[in-house]
């Protein structure tokens, strides 16, 4: 692709704030919601970008892999996601995150998703609190996932730039 090209290409779905300007109260809201302070950023990253790459998002693992730069995760995590069961770089709170995401992004033909089994290994890392800020972060990035693969706004441009005037 050529630069020009580059610099042509645009999103699917225009603006999605300018048609449903109540999007931005919402995206406030989820943000401020996880951003309480009883889940590290990091981990809320490191289930966000799981979760882009469990659907198949470019827009949502280059949004996220910034995400988790700004915030100081390690080069290694970050490249260790996709293979974080067997990877060194994790704590065991982060494991069990990245474990719930999965749980709830992936069928599961032999029972239920999140087994009880998970969330009390989940409830030994975290508080009732973070618990419900964990969850919102799984919600967070799942109300943006119809947005990244339908709408197809542009890898590694922010919004303000992909969808100024």
């Amino acid at each position: 692709m050529t630069a020009t090209e580059q610099q042509n290409r645009q999103s699917r779905l225009p603006d999605p704030v300018a048609l449903v300007p109540e999007l931005k109260d919402i995206a406030g809201a989820l943000f401020k919601a996880t951003g309480n302070g009883t889940v590290p950023r990091t981990t809320i990253g490191l289930v966000q970008l799981r979760a882009g790459q469990i659907a198949g998002s470019t827009y949502l693992t280059s949004l996220h892999t910034g995400n988790l730069r700004r915030a100081e995760a390690t080069e290694e995590q970050i490249t260790a996601v996709a293979s974080w069961r067997d990877a060194p770089y994790f704590s065991d709170a982060e494991r069990v995150a990245l474990e719930l995401v999965e749980s709830v992004l992936t069928p599961n033909a032999s029972g239920e998703r999140v087994p009880d089994e998970l969330y009390a290994r989940a409830s030994q890392h975290y508080d009732d609190k973070a618990l419900a800020t964990l969850i919102m972060a799984i919600g967070q990035v799942c109300f943006f996932l119809p947005l990244a693969l339908i709408g197809k706004p542009l890898p590694g441009v922010s919004p303000a730039e992909q969808w100024r005037a």
